[in-house]
């Protein structure tokens, strides 16, 4: 049985937003191929379909596996069922209406499959019609309208809730993967639609894997147990981490938690529209620096999450030749600094944030306090 989305209606401002955007490539118009780029402009949730944006009109193609679903779903688009490949559909539609340039994001876009879709074309007009751009739906994914703040508030309240239940799982003995599945179930008896990515579960030692996939390995006597999951509720995604200990805490360990809990506190503390991902990081990172601890960070401070469970932006280390983007008030963004201590343990702490004009607003308010079990 088909699942049909509950976005019964897009924004008309998305649209706009998004007929501005092609206007920008300097093109008529753009091939939107990535799905949820696909979902988010029109509601359609199936795993095979194009859009072509001509100006304010958009056209979206399927086959016909998805006519019904399509029909239900997608708002504010012509939805056309083909038989052909539907990124050539689209092409062929854009020719036809005259389309003399067609944008397409090459951060999507294979070139195998630039160079079919090129073939495609009629010979005349070939050359030139085609313009790479990159980015262009993952700029206008950045920002969430309120009906993605209410969707998102609502899949990283359901994250939360289920860290609290699933603390009754966590016991010297238990296998990683046991806890992962407890977790799982709870999500999918709450509504989860599925996971957002493959939760990690790492005990003892495996809490010093930055991604310790959950395996069959027993949770220690003593030791942290990290855990970072998500779920997807109605195609957004939630993202947290807490870090638990099992046992009287061992010498070093109390001091990391404090360090990092710090750090991630730091984070927040520097949040609002203005600023870039890069300060951000800084004020984390300096308190894992100041502490002794700078040289086991070793990933960014966060990242944007919505219908994928990385978007743009990126909060980490300045990167050469690539501009720092400046945080909005509407993105909303992971703040997870963590330690590593190679062989020995590691702590993560990760809420979701929305950025304000101010500061930020807390999606995943689950406490952080130190929790002995």
């Amino acid at each position: 049985m088909v699942r049909m989305s509950e976005i019964a209606v897009v924004p008309a401002a998305r649209r706009r937003k998004l007929a501005a955007a092609v206007k920008r490539t300097g093109a008529e118009a753009l091939l939107v191929t990535h799905l949820p780029d696909v979902r988010y402009a029109t509601g359609f949730t199936g795993s095979s379909a194009a859009l072509m944006a001509i100006g304010s009109k958009l056209t979206l193609f399927t086959d016909g596996r998805y006519a019904t679903q399509a029909a239900a779903e997608v708002d504010g688009a012509r939805v056309v069922i083909v038989e052909k490949p539907a990124a050539v559909a689209a092409c062929d539609f854009a020719v036809e209406q005259g389309v003399t340039a067609c944008a397409f994001d090459a951060a999507q876009t294979s070139v195998e499959t630039l160079e079919k879709l090129t073939a495609a074309l009629p010979r005349r007009g070939r050359k030139g019609w085609f313009i790479s751009t990159s980015g262009v739906m993952a700029g206008l994914r950045e920002i969430k309208d309120e009906v993605e703040q209410d969707k998102m508030r609502e899949a990283a309240a359901l994250g939360s809730r289920l860290f609290d239940q699933v603390l009754d799982e966590i016991h010297a003995g238990a296998t990683e993967m046991e806890v992962a599945l407890a977790l799982e179930f709870m999500a999918r008896l709450a509504g989860a639609e599925r996971m957002a990515f493959e939760t990690i579960v790492a005990g003892g030692e495996r809490s010093a894997l930055p991604h310790g996939r959950a395996t069959n390995a027993k949770l220690p006597r003593r030791g942290f147990v990290t855990l970072d999951f998500g779920v997807v509720l109605d195609g957004y995604c939630s993202d947290m981490t807490r870090t638990v200990h099992l046992g009287a805490a061992r010498k070093g360990e109390y001091e990391l938690y404090e360090a990092v809990l710090d750090a991630q506190l730091a984070g927040i503390a520097a949040v609002q529209a203005g600023v870039t991902g890069a300060e951000v990081d800084a004020a984390a990172r300096g308190v894992l620096e100041a502490a002794g601890y700078g040289e086991f960070f070793t990933h960014a401070t966060g990242h944007g999450v919505g219908l994928e469970i990385h978007e743009a932006p990126r909060l980490g280390k300045p990167r050469e030749g690539i501009e720092e983007t400046r945080l909005k008030a509407g993105m909303i963004v992971t703040i997870e600094p963590g330690a590593y201590l190679p062989g020995q343990f590691g702590v993560r702490i990760e809420d979701t944030v929305m950025v304000t004009a101010t500061g930020c607003e807390i999606l995943t308010p689950t406490t952080k306090a130190w929790i002995e079990l």
